[in-house]
């Protein structure tokens, strides 16, 4: 069975994922972004240390924050404050859908990968893409991932209301059944806490700001660190 981290209580106005119809919906709020604003991923030469690969969309690029108020960033800081080895790299681009995030896996697991967070589908979301397509990404993701001995950390989106409810909860559930059957540790909810709080959010009411930012970091190193302090012990293990 996947392993629940939180239970997760939606927002009635959930202003990360926009209530208007889809043609209405601006490119930079919908979470689109045009070829050349998409960001340099931040991933740096392959190394010996141990690494957790944030693969995700503008949510985990960071977009309108300063590089060191990103999540990944975050955790980074946490990493080094535990005595953890581990590099944090930050695999996010702005605009990216799950079949985007699934298109640059192979490059993104490249070096001593230990953890994958996943955060993806807002976008498949937001364009009302098929949920079975969703579905059919994160589970390669998720298997090719686990085929190299990778722990797999999945956050899970909200689908906007616009395009119905069967849709919406279709879209929930996938993440859901999609942790039951890989048996990954698993996040219901990626904005837990921030999304439909203004104060929480940059101007286009969709993007976590400084202080969003820092609580998402908090909801995925609650989810993280377990798997940091099991490794660590199975490295001490197999060096007696």
């Amino acid at each position: 069975m996947g392993r629940l981290l939180l239970t997760v209580v939606v927002p009635a106005a959930l202003i990360c994922i926009s209530c208007a119809q889809p043609e209405a919906i601006p490119r930079q709020q919908a979470g689109v972004s045009a070829p050349a604003d998409r960001p340099r991923l931040d991933r740096a030469p392959a190394s010996s240390a141990p690494q957790i690969v944030f693969l995700g969309d503008s949510l985990t690029a960071g977009y309108g924050l300063p590089k060191e108020s990103s999540v990944p960033s975050l955790i980074q800081e946490w990493l080094k404050n535990g005595g953890y080895p581990h590099e944090a790299v930050n695999a996010g681009v702005s605009g990216d859908t799950s079949a985007g995030g699934l298109s640059r896996l192979d490059w993104s697991l490249a070096g001593e990968v230990k953890i994958l967070v996943i955060e993806l589908g807002a976008n498949d979301g937001l364009r009302g893409l098929p949920v079975a397509g969703l579905k059919q990404n994160l589970t390669e993701i998720i298997t090719r991932a686990q085929a190299r001995g990778i722990d797999v950390i999945l956050t899970g989106m909200e689908a906007p209301p616009n395009f119905g409810a069967a849709y919406t909860s279709e879209f929930r559930t996938v993440y859901r059944q999609l942790a039951k059957e890989h048996d990954v540790t698993f996040v219901p909810f990626y904005l837990e806490g921030v999304a439909g709080i203004p104060n929480l959010n940059i101007a286009d009411g969709i993007h976590p700001n400084a202080e969003g930012s820092r609580i998402v970091a908090k909801t995925i190193w609650a989810a993280l660190e377990p798997l940091l302090i099991t490794q660590s012990a199975d490295r001490k293990n197999r060096a007696r």
